[in-house]
């Protein structure tokens, strides 16, 4: 059952990850293109973290899935 658990936790950490890199994508190219990005988000839910830059609101919320606004 633990190995079970720790899995599903591997697995929950190697998606956020990957949904990091995807949408930091994303990010880099609006930048790139000069599109203003209100605010770069990793998941959805109550926020965890929280940073305002000088145009982009930052923020790592509960579940880590969610594209940007």
């Amino acid at each position: 059952m633990i190995t079970f658990i720790i899995s599903v936790i591997k697995i929950i950490i190697l998606l956020g990850f990957l949904i990091l890199i995807h949408e930091f994508g994303h990010f880099a190219v609006a930048k790139l293109c000069k599109v203003k990005v209100n605010e770069f988000s990793i998941g959805f839910g109550p926020k965890i973290f929280n940073k305002q830059g000088k145009e982009t609101k930052y923020s790592l919320r509960a579940i880590p899935l969610r594209w940007i606004y």
